[in-house]
C-alpha cells in the first residue's frame, strides 16, 4: 500500500472528495514543511477504533534536520502518544502546548493542526508539524520571515483555505522556498525578499532592493514585453485579492523567471501574498536547444527519406529498360526493399522523438505487396496483434524483415489465380517481441533450412534478424497446413 490513496481506503472511511483533498495538500505540503523547517505527517482516524490514527503521509524538509529517519507512514498512534492528535480531532483546534518527545537521540516539538476542507468544517485529517530541535542557534532574518509564513500557511490549512484548488491544466510543480520567496504585505508592499528572489529579480532589470517596493507595479515595468509584465502584475494583484492565479513565465533582458502567487488570508484575513520566483533561464535555453536539435533530426529523416526515393525511382527506372525478366525481378525487389526503409525514415521524420508506431509501417508494407502481386495471384494480408511503438534502431530491419517475410509468402506459398491469406501475428510484452508470418499454402521442401537458403531476400532475413535484431529466426511447416516464420528477439 504505497500510494496515499491506498493507505486512506485501507485505514479510514474518508469520503472521495476528502481523499482528493488530501491528495492536493499532499502534492503542495513540501512549500509548509520547508517554511517551517520541519518534518510533517498527515494522520487520519482508524475506522472503528475510536483515538487510533494512522500516518498517512510525509514529508521532510529540505531547509532543515528531519526529526524522523524512518519512514512513518503506516504508523499506528494511539493513548497517549496520540493526545496532541486527539485534541486536533475533537476539538478543531491548534494543539501547541506539549513538551518536547524523545526518539533516541533527538528531541522533536509537535504541532497537530486540524485539516478541513474549504466546502466543509469537520476536521477530515491531522497535519502534524514535528520539529527537530537539536539545532538551537538563533534564527536569522530570513528563517524568521520563513516561520511567519508558515504561521500564515497552517491556519490557512485549519481554515480550509490551503491548499489552494488546482486549475484546470495547471501543473504540479511550482518554485520551491530556496528558488526565491517573496513576502508581500495587504497594500501590496514587500516585506521579505530572499537573497534568491532578489537575484532573480536583478536578472530582469531591477536596480535596489525589493523591501518597501510595490512588487506588483516593478513586475509591471520590467524591460520585457509589456503584456507579459502587465499580466504578471494582475496575477500578483489577483493573490492580494484572495484568488490562486495560475503560474507565470517572465521574460525580460534575457533571463526567464518562473513566478507563483499564493494569497496570505489566515483566519480569512487579508494578510498580503506569498510570490515564488525561480530562476530557470538555463532551463530554456536548453529547451530551445533540444527544440532546434530535434528540428534537425527530422529534416535530416525526411532528406534521407526523399534520397530513398530518389535511389527507388531510379531502380524502377533502369527495370523498364532492362530486357532480361531473371534481371528486372531482381531491381523491382530492390525498389521494395528500398522503399519499406524509406517508409521509416518518412515516419521518423513526423515524430517528435526517435521512435515510430510500428503498426502503420507494416499496414503500408503489406498493403504494397498486395499491389504489385494482385496480377499474379489473389492473397489478402491479416495482421493479428500490435507491434505499437518501436525506436528507430529495431524499426529499419524490423520492416526489412516483414517486408521480405510477407513477400516471400505472397510470391510462393500460393498457385497463381489461387486465393490465399498471410496473417502477421504479433506478441509483445514490456522486452520481448514474437512476430509470425504465416500462410495456408503448399509449404516448404523437404529438410528446408533458413540459414542454408540460396534466395536472396531469406538471406537478407536471416542476417537482419542474427545481426541487428540479435534474435532468432524459424521457418516451419504449419501443423494444419502452409508454413509459419517465427521472429524472437528482445527489446533493449
Amino acid at each position: 500500500m504505497s500510494t496515499l490513496r491506498d493507505v486512506i481506503s485501507a485505514h479510514t472511511d474518508l469520503t472521495s472528495n476528502s481523499a482528493a483533498h488530501l491528495q492536493r495538500l499532499v502534492a503542495e505540503w513540501q512549500l509548509l514543511a520547508d517554511l517551517s523547517f520541519a518534518d510533517f505527517l498527515l494522520w487520519g482516524a482508524v475506522k472503528d477504533h475510536p483515538g487510533r490514527y494512522v500516518c498517512l503521509a510525509q514529508v521532510r524538509p529540505t531547509t532543515g534536520p528531519t526529526a524522523y529517519e524512518e519512514d512513518q507512514v503506516g504508523r499506528i498512534l494511539e493513548g497517549d502518544d496520540a493526545q496532541h492528535l486527539n485534541v486536533a480531532f475533537t476539538e478543531g483546534r491548534i494543539f501547541r502546548e506539549g513538551d518536547p518527545v524523545w526518539r533516541g537521540d533527538v528531541a522533536a516539538r509537535h504541532e497537530a493542526i486540524p485539516v478541513r476542507r474549504r466546502d466543509r468544517r469537520e476536521v477530515i485529517a491531522v497535519a502534524a508539524r514535528d520539529t527537530n530541535l537539536s539545532d538551537t542557534r538563533s534564527p536569522s532574518h530570513l528563517e524568521l520571515n520563513y516561520l511567519k509564513t508558515a504561521d500564515y500557511l497552517v491556519q490557512m490549512l485549519t481554515d480550509g483555505g490551503f491548499p489552494p484548488p488546482l486549475l484546470p491544466g495547471e501543473p504540479t510543480t511550482a518554485p520551491r522556498i530556496g528558488d526565491g520567496l517573496v513576502r508581500i504585505g495587504s497594500d501590496g508592499l514587500v516585506r521579505y525578499a530572499s537573497p534568491n528572489a532578489l537575484s532573480a529579480y536583478r536578472r530582469m532589470g531591477v536596480t535596489g532592493h525589493l523591501r518597501d517596493r510595490d512588487l506588483a507595479e516593478l513586475t509591471r515595468s520590467l524591460p520585457s514585453n509589456s503584456d507579459v509584465g502587465a499580466d504578471a502584475a494582475r496575477r500578483i494583484a489577483d493573490a492580494l485579492a484572495g484568488g490562486t492565479p495560475r503560474r507565470k513565465e517572465i521574460e525580460s533582458k534575457g533571463a526567464t523567471v518562473l513566478m507563483r502567487a499564493l494569497p496570505l488570508r489566515p483566519g480569512g484575513k487579508a494578510a498580503g501574498a506569498l510570490v515564488l520566483v525561480r530562476d530557470i533561464t538555463e532551463v530554456r535555453r536548453l529547451d530551445r536547444e533540444l527544440v532546434t536539435k530535434d528540428a534537425t533530426i527530422r529534416e535530416i529523416h525526411h532528406r534521407v527519406k526523399n534520397n530513398l526515393q530518389t535511389v527507388a525511382a531510379l531502380l524502377r527506372l533502369q527495370a523498364r529498360r532492362v530486357g532480361s525478366p531473371q534481371a528486372r525481378q531482381s531491381l523491382e525487389e530492390s525498389v521494395r526493399r528500398v522503399s519499406s526503409i524509406a517508409l521509416v525514415h518518412e515516419t521518423l521524420s513526423q515524430s517528435g522523438d526517435e521512435s515510430v508506431g510500428f503498426d502503420q509501417i507494416v499496414d503500408r508494407v503489406a498493403s504494397m505487396a498486395v499491389e504489385v502481386s494482385v496480377a499474379e495471384s489473389k492473397v489478402t494480408l491479416r495482421r493479428e496483434g500490435t507491434f505499437g511503438v518501436l525506436p528507430s534502431e529495431y524499426a529499419t530491419p524490423l520492416v526489412m524483415v516483414v517486408n521480405e517475410l510477407i513477400q516471400n509468402a505472397v510470391e510462393h506459398a500460393y498457385p497463381p489465380g489461387q486465393d490465399g491469406e498471410v496473417v502477421i501475428g504479433v506478441e509483445r510484452d514490456s522486452d520481448h517481441l514474437r512476430v509470425t508470418v504465416s500462410d495456408h499454402g503448399k509449404g516448404l521442401p523437404e529438410g528446408f533450412r533458413i540459414a542454408d537458403s540460396t534466395r536472396l531476400g531469406l538471406q537478407i532475413v536471416h542476417t537482419l534478424v542474427t545481426g541487428e535484431l540479435r534474435g532468432t529466426i524459424d521457418m516451419r511447416p504449419r501443423a494444419e497446413g502452409g508454413t509459419e516464420a517465427v521472429v524472437d528477439f528482445a527489446l533493449q
